[in-house]
C-alpha cells in the first residue's frame, strides 16, 4: 500500500516568486538575501557606474513523483537590467539543465520538464546567467543556485529476505529468542517519519511475538511441545510513518520449527507379548521382536531393551536392534520341553540419552511382559556323555566287554534305542556293540605298538523313527602290557686294533623296548649263561640302559682270528620279565698309534668305511652298467669301421673312382707311365683335388725333391706320410691310389682278362693250397663243374 501527499504547486511558486536570491558563492558571507549594486566596465574602457543588482534566487525545492499534467514550476530567475524589452536572454547550465530542467529565455521562469525521484537524486547544482542579446555580453556575473528534491513518502519497507528460516527447541520459555528479522526503507531518514520502520506481527500468534523495534522474534507460549506441532509459519510487517496510518508497509515470511528434546519416555504399545519357540532351536535363534514407541526423535528416541526378572531370564535374552530401535528375543539355553513349556519374562525398554531437565516428568522407560511357550519336537537319543573314555589292556582276549554307553530317548513317549558303531571310524572290525545294551566288545586281537588309541563313533537310533540318531565319540586307549623283549637300538660295526690294550673300550651299546611301562625303561646287560666268561672281551653295564664292551687282553691278531661273536644277554625290569639275546660282531683290524682304523679284512674295511649292503649293491650295478656302455661303444665303433667309404658314384673325393675300364693289364704301358712315379717333377702343379670343392680348396704344399730316392715304396710311404699331415685331407680314412701295384706276387694274376682264350686250360687247384683265406676262389674255380655251376 503506497500513500502519496501532494501540496499545490500554486504555494511553492508563491513562496519563491518573493523571495530576494544572492549568488551562492556570496551565501557564505551572508545568509540573508540582499541588493548589490555591480559596477561593469565596457570594451572601450569607460567606467561603468555600480549599480543594484536583482539576482532573486538561493535555493529552490521541489516535491518528488509529480504527478500533474503540466510541467512543475520551480521558480524564476530575474534581474533588474531586465526592461522587459526582450533584450536580455536568460541562460541555465548545470545538473539535468536542457533535460530535466528547462528554462524560459525571455522571462528567466524554470519548470521541471520530468518527474524526479529523490531516491535516485536529491540535489542538483545549477549555474545561471543573463546576457544581452545584442552584444553577447554577460549583463549579471554568472552565478549557481541549488535544487533540492523534497522526499515524500513513497518507498514502503523492504525486509533483507522474501523468506527465514529458523528453529528453536520444544519445551521454551516464554520470550525465547527465535531470529531477528530486518526492514528498510529508501526514503529520506531526515526527513519526517517517512523512514521510520516499526515492526508488527500478522500471523503466528499466539505462539510468537516480534519487538517493534528491533523486529526480533521471541517465543509467546510455553512449554510448546513439537509432538502436537513441529511447524510454524510466521508472517512479519514491517511499516514506515512510526506507524501510524498512511505509512506504507512491507512483509516477510519466517518458517519455524521446533526442534526436539527428550521429554517424552518410551512407551510400549501393548502389555504383554506372546512367542513360540520349538524347543529343539540352535542357541541364539530369533524368537520375535517387540519395540516401545518413542514420540522424540534421533538420539532422544534411542533405547535400550533388557530382562528385568523372570523365571526365564537365564534361558533367554534380548538385544537391541539400532536400526529400528527394537528389542529382540533370543534363545540364550537349550530348551526342553519336558522340563518347562513356558516361561515368562518382564522387559524393560528405557532411553539412552535421557534429559536431566525433565527427569521430573517420570522415569524414563516402560516395561512389558513377554511369555515363551516351548513347543514339543520329537528329539534324537540323547547319551549320558559328552564323550566316552575307555581303557583296556592291549592282551585283552577276543570277545571281551571293554565298556558300555547310554543313551535315552528325551522325549515323553521314551522309545526304545539301537546302538551300532559307524565303520567308516572301524574299518578294519576291531570292536562291536550290543545293540540293546550298547556294550563295546573286541573282535580282534589288541597291539598297543601298532596301534595305541581307537577313535570310534557310536550312533543311538530310534527304533520307531530311524530318522532320530545321535552320534557320541568313543576313544578306546590301549594299555601297554611288557610283551616285547628289549634289543639293539641299531646295527653296530664294531672293530678291535691288533695292538689293543687291555681294559680299552671299543664300543658303547644301547638298546630299545617296543614297550611302553609307566614307570620308565630300564635295561640290564650280561654274559649269556652258556659262555658266563668271555677271554678276549668284557661287558660292562653302565647302569644307564647303556653297556660298554671293553678288552680283556693284550693284542689281537687277525691271522689268528679276524672275527669275534660278542653275544649279550639284555633283560628289562618290567613283569613279565623279556629278555633277548643279541650278537654283536667285533673285527680285528690293523690300526696305527692312535687307534685309528688303517686296513681290516675286505669285509671290515668296507663295514669300517660305513658301507652297508645297500651300498654294495649299488657300486655293483654302477659297474655293470659301465661294462655294457664300453661293450656298447666297442660294438658301435666296430660297425663305423665296416660302412664303406664311397657312398654314392656321384662322390666327388678322392676315393676308389669307377670308370667301368680296366685297361689292358701290366703289359699295357700306354695308359699309365710308370716313370711318374720315379720322376716327381713330372706331376702336374696345377691338378686339382677331385675330393675338395675347387672354391674351399688349400694351395698343395710343395714336398722335398727325392730325386736319389729311386725305392718307389719308400716314396710312397712317404707321401702316405704328407697325406697324412695335409690340413686340407678329409677328415675321415681314405684310399689314395697311385697306380703301383708294387712287385710281382708268386701267385700271378689273377684278371680275367685273358680267360676268354684259354679258359678251357686253366687249372685252379693250387688254389687249394694257399690256405683258408682262398677257400672260397678254391671252391669256385677248383671244381670241373664249377664252370657250369
Amino acid at each position: 500500500m503506497r500513500t502519496y501527499y501532494c501540496l499545490s504547486l500554486f504555494i511553492w511558486t508563491y513562496m519563491f516568486h518573493t523571495v530576494d536570491a544572492i549568488p551562492l558563492q556570496e551565501k557564505a558571507n551572508s545568509d540573508l538575501p540582499s541588493k548589490m549594486v555591480v559596477d561593469l566596465t565596457e570594451e572601450d574602457g569607460k567606467m561603468l557606474h555600480r549599480t543594484k543588482r536583482g539576482w532573486m534566487w538561493n535555493q529552490f525545492f521541489l516535491l518528488e513523483e509529480y504527478t500533474g499534467t503540466d510541467t512543475q514550476y520551480v521558480g524564476k530567475l530575474h534581474t533588474d537590467q531586465d526592461k522587459g524589452d526582450g533584450n536580455l536572454k536568460y541562460i541555465l547550465t548545470g545538473d539535468g539543465a536542457g533535460s530535466l530542467f528547462v528554462i524560459d529565455e525571455n522571462t528567466g521562469d524554470i519548470h521541471a520538464a520530468k518527474k524526479l525521484d529523490r531516491e535516485e537524486k536529491s540535489l542538483y547544482i545549477l549555474r545561471a546567467k543573463a546576457i544581452d542579446r545584442k552584444t553577447g555580453r554577460q549583463v549579471e556575473p554568472e552565478s549557481e543556485f541549488i535544487i533540492k528534491i523534497h522526499d515524500i513518502n513513497d518507498n514502503e519497507p523492504k525486509f533483507t529476505k522474501d523468506l527465514y528460516t529458523a528453529s528453536v527447541p520444544e519445551m521454551s520459555g516464554v520470550g525465547t529468542s527465535v531470529i531477528q528479522v530486518t526492514a528498510t526503507d529508501a526514503d529520506d531518514a531526515n526527513y519526517g517519519n517517512s523512514a521510520k520502520v516499526v515492526y508488527s506481527i500478522l500471523q503466528g500468534q499466539p505462539y510468537f511475538s516480534v519487538d517493534p523495534e528491533s523486529g526480533i522474534i521471541k517465543t509467546a507460549l510455553p512449554d510448546m511441545s513439537r509432538e502436537n506441532r513441529e511447524q510454524y509459519q510466521v508472517v512479519i510487517q514491517a511499516k514506515d510513518m512510526g506507524g501510524q496510518m498512511g505509512g506504507l508497509s512491507g512483509t516477510t515470511t519466517v518458517n519455524i520449527t521446533l526442534t526436539d528434546v527428550n521429554n517424552n519416555p518410551p512407551r510400549f504399545p501393548q502389555s504383554t507379548y506372546q512367542f513360540n519357540s520349538p524347543e529343539s532351536v540352535p542357541l541364539g535363534t530369533h524368537l520375535g521382536r517387540i519395540k516401545a514407541n518413542d514420540p522424540d526423535v534421533g538420539e532422544n528416541a534411542e533405547m535400550e531393551y533388557s530382562i528385568a526378572e523372570g523365571d526365564g531370564a537365564d534361558m533367554f535374552d534380548v538385544i537391541t536392534d539400532k536400526d529400528t530401535q527394537e528389542g529382540i528375543i533370543t534363545v540364550k539355553q537349550n530348551l526342553d520341553f519336558e522340563n518347562k513349556m513356558l516361561y515368562t519374562l518382564r522387559v524393560d525398554a528405557s532411553n539412552t540419552h535421557p534429559d536431566p531437565r525433565f527427569l521430573h516428568l517420570g522415569p524414563f522407560k516402560d516395561t512389558a511382559m513377554v511369555k515363551i511357550s516351548v513347543q514339543d519336537i520329537d528329539e534324537p537319543p540323547v547319551f549320558s556323555k559328552l564323550f566316552y573314555l575307555i581303557e583296556v589292556d592291549e592282551d585283552v582276549k577276543e570277545g571281551s566287554i571293554i565298556g558300555q554307553v547310554t543313551a535315552y530317548d528325551p522325549d515323553a513317549m521314551n522309545n526304545l534305542i539301537k546302538y551300532s558303531i559307524d565303520r567308516h571310524t572301524d574299518m578294519d572290525r576291531i570292536f562291536s556293540i550290543h545293540s540293546e545294551n550298547g556294550s563295546i566288545f573286541t573282535l580282534k586281537p589288541l597291539d598297543r605298538e601298532s596301534s595305541s588309541w581307537h577313535n570310534i563313533s557310536i550312533t543311538a537310533t530310534e527304533i520307531n523313527n530311524s530318522k532320530q540318531s545321535s552320534h557320541i565319540p568313543v576313544f578306546i586307549r590301549i594299555l601297554d602290557i611288557n610283551d616285547h623283549a628289549p634289543e639293539f637300538a641299531m646295527y653296530y660295526e664294531t672293530f678291535v686294533c691288533e695292538n689293543a690294550k687291555p681294559g680299552q673300550l671299543i664300543q658303547t651299546i644301547s638298546v630299545m623296548d617296543k614297550d611302553d611301562p609307566p614307570r620308565g625303561h630300564k635295561f640290564f646287560f650280561e654274559p649269556v649263561p652258556e659262555f658266563p666268561l668271555n677271554p678276549n672281551f668284557t661287558i660292562v653295564d653302565n647302569k644307564d640302559n647303556t653297556a660298554g664292551i671293553v678288552t680283556r687282553k693284550d693284542g689281537y691278531s687277525r691271522n689268528k682270528m679276524s672275527t669275534y661273536l660278542l653275544p649279550i644277554l639284555i633283560f628289562d625290569n618290567d613283569y613279565p620279565i623279556q629278555s633277548s639275546t643279541g650278537t654283536l660282531t667285533i673285527r680285528v683290524c690293523a690300526c696305527d698309534n692312535q687307534g685309528n682304523m688303517q686296513s681290516c679284512s675286505a669285509e671290515a674295511l668296507v663295514l669300517a668305511a660305513g658301507l652297508s649292503t645297500g651300498a654294495l649293491i649299488a657300486i655293483l650295478l654302477c659297474v655293470i652298467i659301465l661294462l655294457v656302455l664300453v661293450v656298447l661303444f666297442a660294438a658301435l665303433k666296430r660297425q663305423r669301421k665296416k660302412e664303406p667309404l664311397i657312398i654314392s658314384k656321384d662322390d666327388v673325393r678322392d676315393n676308389i673312382v669307377t670308370y667301368n675300364d680296366e685297361g689292358g693289364g701290366e703289359e699295357d704301358t700306354q695308359a699309365f707311365d710308370i716313370g711318374t712315379l720315379r720322376n716327381p717333377e713330372a706331376r702336374e702343379d696345377s691338378k686339382l683335388r677331385r675330393d675338395v670343392m675347387p672354391e674351399t680348396i688349400f694351395q698343395i704344399r710343395r714336398t722335398v725333391p727325392l730325386w736319389e730316392n729311386i725305392d718307389v715304396q719308400d716314396f710312397i710311404h712317404r707321401r702316405l706320410k704328407e697325406n697324412d699331415s695335409d690340413p686340407s685331407a678329409p677328415p675321415y680314412d681314405s684310399l689314395a691310389t697311385y697306380a703301383y701295384e708294387g712287385n710281382d706276387s708268386i701267385a700271378d694274376s689273377l684278371s680275367s682278362l685273358e680267360s676268354l682264350t684259354a679258359d678251357c686250360n686253366q687249372d685252379y687247384d693250387y688254389l687249394s693250397d694257399w690256405g683258408p683265406r682262398f677257400k672260397k676262389l678254391a671252391d669256385m674255380y677248383g671244381g670241373d663243374d664249377s664252370d657250369r655251376d
